[in-house]
Formats: structure tokens, sequence, C-alpha cells
């Protein structure tokens, strides 16, 4: 079914008439329909704002509700239709037909809730306007009595007439509990039958699911200690069914205030008490699949969390994996197919006392059990659900294999509350799919720190370089041959308010998985070629000073590189031969002629371009002949054979043939991690270039960097 055309305000209109013309046969009013539905139009035209506001609001539901009550529409039924109605055609008519399947859903989730407040909105007027009711009846009864003596005809035919024209049940008891007196709506309550409700005693009608304090207040009120009482009261029809009342009863005293009898007052709540069950059911329930939803298992968790000493808890926290490709493949139609059989699946593992699964939401499911002993209740139904899980789901003449990762946590209760619970289940269930996924992993409180430090360092990088967070230090880079100081690498370091300094292995791959690394990495240029031009001026040498600067593979693709890159040297007033840019081998491994395009044209400009980290990766020796590079960084691990004494001939062999090599194409070589003057020694004689290490000075501030290269002129 689908709207009719026109406008917003057509089809708000359209949703009026429905609902005036599902509404009118229950309602008491002397208008006709289309008079009525002039008058529901503004409550349809509000209910319609409610649905589509940014902050879902209770409060206008529960005034829609209530205006139903102004309106006439007193009759539990007009409030049934009103709801069903609203169910049927709020989202078609006053919701966005162009919106996504996820938008429709969200959209039906609100308007069952705007339903509940409705329905409390509704009830609660209908009290009130009650309540009033029963007070004027209740003081035309009193005024009544107290008349009998000076005009006991009149008073008593505008009692009978008050009695039996009441839309609400009266009856009349003496002060042992006999009823003697009965109206047709209360007759009509309990069956209409008034053999089966005159003459019988009050206490006779008792129901188990009687609050403790409503027989002490009716004893309160026969003693003559109160005068009246309001309570929800159940009571069983003949037939056996419940009917639930809101009951008020009132004592009636003599002329000289001593008390004679009681009066109660019925307001029929049984379809409006079913009414709410059901939607406190849809509230706490998933439309698809039936389980409990999020609302009803926090609900559970935090109840079990709260058990008392003693008690345990288990919690299994389910994600399919690679649930997305059956719905861009298949369709969402089939996705939700196969999360119904899930579902089923999963209900069949958790059958027992104190177990309970819900779905979150998407294709995430939790599994909770609860008792004494849960260590080992937990495993067992881990090993339920992955078994559950085993065998193919058809979907559409399709066999498809479903795989899940699972966090577990288990532990006794009162330690943590439900949020704490479900973020450790969920970081550990990301540490299962992380692992290749179809396993389960148990949550460690280690991991959970790293994963909630490495979130709230993710969190805090964007603000962190707009409050000048990062700083660079500098290692020299130092020339074999006569031991001076050729240039420095700037190392960028993160001074972070918690944390203290944090390296570039902490932040670094958080930069590039959010993007930051690009405006990161043209702050470091910026500082490091800035600081190239500021050693040249305070130092001056035969040749530059010279700055070497990572990239990332994220930079490489960006479009501005190249012009960030021209436009940071020219501000700089630095020459485009002082400066070297690093891209590590693995990131050039595979790489077409579009990324090493700009890297090809910053060389042209002059700019150095270094294959950093050589040797790790597992390049061609043969594809050096068409990168764009003009220096080879062997990784810190050729180094670490020649540590010790003799040193181990085949490194030697290896790094005397790649200096060759690199040599022959006209590629300088510089090596790191050097420790000792013994690893320095053996480069040179192998023909490297330059080198930087530790035994040359650690990465430091760009000052001590000036005092190497003043101390290597003074030499």
């Amino acid at each position: 079914m689908s709207a009719e055309p026109g406008g917003p305000e057509d089809r708000l209109r359209r949703f009026a008439t429905i609902w005036s013309r599902a509404v009118f046969p229950a309602t008491s009013t002397s208008l006709t329909r289309p008079e009525f539905e002039e008058q529901l139009l503004p409550l349809a035209r509000r209910l319609s704002d409610a649905l589509r506001a940014r902050a879902f609001d209770a409060a206008v539901a529960r005034e829609i509700g209530a205006a139903l009550i102004a309106v006439h529409c007193t009759d539990p039924e007009a409030l049934s239709r009103t709801l069903d109605c609203v169910d049927a055609y709020l989202v078609l008519y006053c919701g966005d037909p162009d919106a996504s399947a996820q938008t429709q859903e969200a959209l039906r989730s609100r308007s069952s809730r705007l339903q509940h407040a409705m329905a409390a909105g509704f009830a609660k007027a209908l009290k009130e306007r009650t309540l009033a009711e029963q007070e004027s009846i209740s003081q035309a009864a009193f005024h009544a009595q107290r008349m009998v003596a000076q005009a006991l005809h009149s008073s008593e035919a505008r009692f009978r007439a008050v009695f039996e024209g009441a839309a609400i049940g009266i009856g009349i008891a003496d002060l042992d509990g006999k009823i003697l007196e009965v109206n047709g709506a209360l007759l009509r309550m309990f069956g209409g039958s008034e053999q089966l409700v005159r003459g019988r005693l009050i206490t006779e009608w008792t129901h188990p699911e009687d609050a403790p304090h409503i027989w002490r207040l009716y004893d309160e009120l026969v003693r003559g200690e109160r005068d009246h009482y309001h309570v929800e009261k159940a009571f069983y029809r003949p037939d056996g069914t419940v009917l639930w009342t809101n009951l008020t009863v009132s004592l009636l005293r003599d002329a000289d205030g001593r008390p004679q009898y009681q009066l109660a007052l019925m307001e029929d709540t049984t379809e409006r008490r079913l009414l709410n069950l059901r939607l406190r059911y849809e509230a706490t329930h998933d439309a698809l699949t039936g389980l409990p939803n999020r609302t009803l298992f926090f609900e559970r968790l935090e109840k079990a969390l709260a058990a008392g000493e003693g008690q345990r808890f288990g919690l299994c926290y389910l994600d399919l994996d690679g649930f997305k490709t059956v719905n861009d493949s298949l369709g969402h139609a089939a996705g939700d197919r196969l999360l119904v059989e899930v579902a089923d699946r999963l209900q069949t593992c958790a059958t027992a006392p104190g177990e309970m699964v819900a779905r979150l939401g998407g294709d995430e499911f939790v599994a909770l059990i609860t008792g004494a002993d849960t260590e080992r209740g937990v495993d067992e139904l881990v090993g339920r659900i992955m078994n559950a899980l085993v065998t193919p789901i058809s979907v559409d003449g399709r066999e498809l294999t479903v795989r899940g990762s699972i966090g577990v946590v288990e532990g006794p209760v009162g330690e943590r509350g439900p949020a704490e619970v479900l973020r450790s289940a969920d970081i550990t269930m990301y540490r299962a799919k992380s692992a290749g996924g179809n396993r389960f992993e148990v949550a460690d409180p280690e991991a959970d720190a790293r994963a909630i430090t490495r979130h709230g360092l993710t969190t805090a990088l964007p603000m962190a370089l707009d409050r000048g967070e990062f700083f660079i230090e500098y290692q020299p880079l130092v020339h074999l041959g006569d031991g001076t100081v050729h240039g420095a690498e700037a190392l960028v370091r993160w001074l972070h308010p918690q944390h203290g300094v944090l390296g570039p292995d902490r932040f670094i791959p958080l930069a590039e998985h959010t993007g930051l690394i690009v405006p990161l990495g043209r702050w470091v240029l910026e500082e490091a070629v800035g600081q190239a031009r500021a050693w040249q001026e305070r130092h001056a040498r035969t040749g530059p000073m010279r700055i070497n600067v990572n990239l990332s593979p994220c930079q490489l693709t960006h479009p501005g590189l190249v012009s960030d890159t021209v436009d940071i040297l020219e501000d700089a007033g630095l020459e485009p031969d002082a400066l070297c840019l690093e891209v590590t081998e693995s990131a050039l491994i595979g790489a077409d002629d579009d990324l090493l395009k700009p890297l090809r044209r910053l060389a042209e400009m002059g700019v150095d371009i270094a294959l950093d980290d050589f040797g790790t990766g597992y390049s061609n020796l043969a594809n050096l002949r068409r990168l764009p590079v003009s220096i080879l960084k062997l990784d810190r691990s050729f180094t670490q054979g020649m540590q010790q004494y003799p040193a181990d001939p085949v490194d030697l062999k290896i790094v005397e043939g790649i200096v060759s090599l690199a040599h022959s194409l006209d590629l300088a070589v510089t090596v790191e991690g050097v420790e000792t003057g013994a690893q320095a020694e053996q480069l040179r004689i192998l023909g490297c270039d330059t080198a930087q290490g530790w035994y040359y000075a650690r990465p430091g501030p760009p000052d001590r960097l000036h005092e190497l290269a003043l101390a290597d002129a003074r030499g």
C-alpha cells in the first residue's frame, strides 16, 4: 500500500480522514463526522511533527492522548482504534516515503513509542475525568443521604437517577461486606447476572494479584478510621476471566456521623491494561525476530548485576561475520530472513532458568546466563551457540554458511555496571573478529584497557593538533666518510596531557586510520623545513643542512602533496635539494604510475626520495630502476648481525651486495640503528654513505643538532 499522491499536507489530511472514520463510531459526540475530523486534524499534525522530530518527546504524545478525552473519545474502544490507526498509517502518510529501510525502521520504532505515550496520556486524562465523576457521584450520594429526613422521596429519586444512569459501576454494601445494591454498569462488568453479584460478601472477591495494602485499607474503612481509599484491583468474573478495575471505596455515615454503608465505584480498565501490556511487549521486543531488545536486555542485565552476594553472571556478545555481504549481494529481505533463522537457533541455546538471548540491533546478539556457577555454564553456552551456527542456513534457495565472532565476559556481580560489562564484551568481540572471526575470546582487562586507551587517543587526535600538543625531535644523519653531521630526520612526538610523551608507533596508525595523517604530515613538513632553514642561517655550510621527513601511504595518494611541498619550501626559502622525503618500501610495492607520478615530479624539482626500511618488504630489486628514489635506507635489522664479533659474514655479504647495487644505480645508502663504533666502521668499509643511530645521538631538540654541527665545524 502506498500513500495518496500529493504533498505532505495532503498526506496529513488523508491520515486525519482515516483516523476520524475509524474512531467516530466509538465516540459520544453530537458533531458530524467531517466536523469531528477537523477536531482531529491539529492532533494529527502534532503527531506527525513528533514522529519526525530530531529527539523523541513523550510529553507531546501524552498530550495528544489526553486531548482525545477532550473531544469525547472516552470509550476504550476509541483508544484501541486510534492506536491501530497510528500503528498502520502514521509512518505511511506522515513519514518520509523516500527514506532508507533503516530510517523507516527507526520511524516505526518511534511510532510504537508514540503509541505507548498516547495510551499513557489517554489513561491519565480518563482517570482524572473518572475521578471527577466519581467525586460528583459520591457527593450526590452523600447529599442524598443527608437530605433523606427532609425530602426522602425526592432524594431517593435523585440518587436512583445518578445510580442507574452512571457509566461506571456502583455498588453499595453494609459494614459486614454484604452487597446490597449494584447498578447496571457494574452488572455488565461481571457478566450481567444480578444473582451472581447481589448478596455476595466483598471478602470473597480476593485475587492472587491483590496488593498487600488493599485489605488493610478495607478494614480501616469499615472500622470508620478512614473515609475512602482508591486502589487498582482485579476480580474474577463468574466465567473465570479477570476483570481489572480502578476501585474507589467511600464510607457513608448516618446523620450522627456513625459508619453505615460503603459505596464502591468501579472503572473497567481490563482492555486498557491489555493494551498497555501489548505496548510494553512491543517496546521491549525486537519486531523482526521477536527476541528481547536492547531495552529489556539492559533491564535484565542491571537486575542480574544487582543480585546478592555469591551470584555470578556470564555474557556472550555475538556479531555475525560478513553479514553486510549478504545484505549487499542478496538484499535486505534475505538478510532479515537470515537474522530470523539465527535468532531461532540462538533461542534454543538459552532455555534454562537464568538464561536469555536478545538482539541488540543489526546482526548483534547477546546471551546472558546468571547463577552461582556461571564459569562452567558460560563455556557450555558458548559451545552451544557455536554449534548452532555450524549448519548452513537456506535463504532463497542458497545455502549460506554463518560464522560469528563472540566476546565473553564472566565474573561476580556487583563489581561493574551494565554499560561497562557490555563495553568489555563488545571490545572482546572485536578482538575475536580481528583474529579472523568464527571464534570466541574471553575478556581480558589489560586488552580492554589498551582498546579504551586507543579509542581515547583516536578521539583526542583532532584537537591535539589544534592545541599544539605535537612536537618534533631530530636525529642526526652522519656522513660515514668524515663523521660530519650531514642532516637530520624529523621524528614527530605527541605530548599527551594524561599519557605523557607518545612515540609515533602509538598514534601514527590511528592518524592514518582517521585521515588526520594528512594535516599532521603537512604540519610536520612545515616545522621541519622551517627548522632546516633556521639551521642554515645559524651555521654556514658548504652545502645545505638536509632534513628528512617521513611520508605515510595516505599522504602519497593525497592530491595536494606536490603543491603543499612546493608552497612550504617557497615560504621557508629552502632549496628543494635540502629536503628528503622518506617512503617505506612496503608502500611502493606494486605501485602504479599514478602513485609514482607525484614522487617523480618532486624528484624532478630536486627533492630527494628515500626508500625507507629497505630489505623488509618483498619488492623485486629490478623495480628500483623505475622508482624515483635517490637514497636507500637499510633497515636496522642489517646492523643487528654486526653487533657480535666477528660480524656475521652472510650479513656483511648482503649489505655489501646491496651497497654495490645501489651505487651502480647512482643511489646513496643510509643505514639505521647504528649503536656501536664497530658497526659504524664496518659500514664505512662496506661503502655505506650515511648512518644514524644511538651511537651518534638519540632523537632530541633542534638545538642539540646545531651544537653537533658546530662541533664538526670546529673539528
